[in-house]
């Protein structure tokens, strides 16, 4: 079978995920035709990301959430008047999409979070099986508890949500632990789309707080911990594609740009782990038994760190006050069920994109005798 992939390029939770589902299905005799990436103009491709996918690479402009001023929080009315001024380039790009769903001649789409594809399927309707996979997805079960924010910033979340899922027959709800389907919502719970080098780590407990941030504006926060604290090492990856690939501010502080294999490493053996609340660097610390701190950036990532909380995988804090993660470490456990849940994703997800493919070819079927 052919699959097109379709991913959110903002961060790197969607992007390893598509590079580890492409993976998957090569390994079960299945093609990943191409893969189109949806990005911003103020972010690069990571290295990473290009190194490791296999299937051609192409790049649309699509919405994406403007940081504050200050580069650490979402700017929401800043992000709405610019994605407004934009709609004719998102037209484009949705028309882009729709011409390579056709030119590919998939017979899957597998989308990954990426709004114009749930756009594409509302204004030009293809006929080819689309499935959603996101940790987001599991925001609209029914049986899901979110955090108690403000109403209005959850229902935009869930709205955005539901866009992006507009045609799809699969929602793949990626989840810290395992609960029942929603089957009204289309909705599967599956495990975490984690890449098979996490499972070749052996995690060794170091002396260094390891970190990732997805908006480099955070740094200042790491910067005033560190000023106060500077015998602890602490080692954090960043975004700021203008600096080194290595910026070592001394001896105990060093920021990285975004490297999946020096990442997992380095979080391997680390003490413990501060994070903007992405779902997919959540799930690798889970893996590898370490203590975590959330600091999210915006709504979503607020809803990824209160599941984790539920889970006991970490604590939330709005500052990288990284005594609080110090203090946690000392108590913590990690979950003994979430190695096996996670290590059983492949197989769950690829036999959930397999079933949806008979149901596609009857359907044709059904539409060539009612012609005959």
């Amino acid at each position: 079978m052919k699959f097109l992939f379709i991913v959110q390029g903002e961060g790197r939770g969607h992007l390893t995920q598509a590079i580890t589902l492409e993976k998957a299905l090569i390994r079960s005799g299945h093609e990943v035709v191409e893969v189109l990436v949806g990005k911003s103009e103020s972010r690069r491709l990571p290295g990473f990301f290009i190194r490791c996918i296999h299937a051609p690479i192409k790049e649309f402009i699509s919405p994406n959430f403007l940081p504050s001023p200050s580069t650490k929080r979402v700017n929401i009315p800043g992000s709405v008047l610019y994605n407004l001024h934009r709609v004719p380039e998102y037209m484009r790009s949705i028309k882009y999409i729709n011409e390579r769903i056709r030119k590919t001649q998939a017979d899957i789409v597998v989308n990954f979070y990426e709004l114009l594809t749930g756009l594409t399927y509302f204004f030009y309707a293809p006929p080819v099986p689309q499935a959603c996979i996101g940790h987001q997805y599991l925001f609209l079960h029914k049986d899901f508890k979110l955090p108690h924010k403000k109403q209005a910033d959850l229902f935009l979340l869930n709205l955005f949500t539901r866009l992006t899922a507009i045609g799809a027959c699969r929602h793949l709800a990626l989840s810290f632990r395992s609960m029942k389907d929603d089957k009204r919502q289309k909705i599967r719970v599956v495990p975490p789309l984690l890449r098979r080098s996490i499972f070749q780590q052996e995690p060794k407990e170091g002396d260094y707080i390891h970190g990732y941030m997805v908006n480099s504006g955070f740094s200042e926060y790491v910067l005033k911990w560190h000023k106060a604290n500077p015998a602890t090492p602490l080692r954090f990856f960043w975004d700021r594609w203008d600096e080194p690939e290595v910026k070592k501010i001394d001896e105990t502080l060093s920021f990285y740009q975004l490297d999946d294999t020096e990442f997992l490493k380095q979080m391997a053996g680390c003490k413990a782990y501060a994070s903007t609340a992405g779902f997919e660097s959540v799930c690798e610390a889970m893996y590898l038994g370490k203590p975590l701190m959330m600091v999210p950036a915006h709504i979503e990532q607020e809803c990824n760190a209160y599941d984790a909380m539920q889970s006991g995988a970490g604590i939330s804090d709005d500052s990288f006050n990284l005594d609080r993660l110090l203090q946690f470490a000392e108590t913590y456990r990690p979950d003994p069920d979430f190695r096996n849940w996670a290590e059983s994703a492949e197989s769950i997800i690829v036999n959930e994109l397999e079933s949806l493919v008979p149901d596609h070819y009857v359907s044709n079927m059904y539409l060539v005798e009612e012609f005959v």
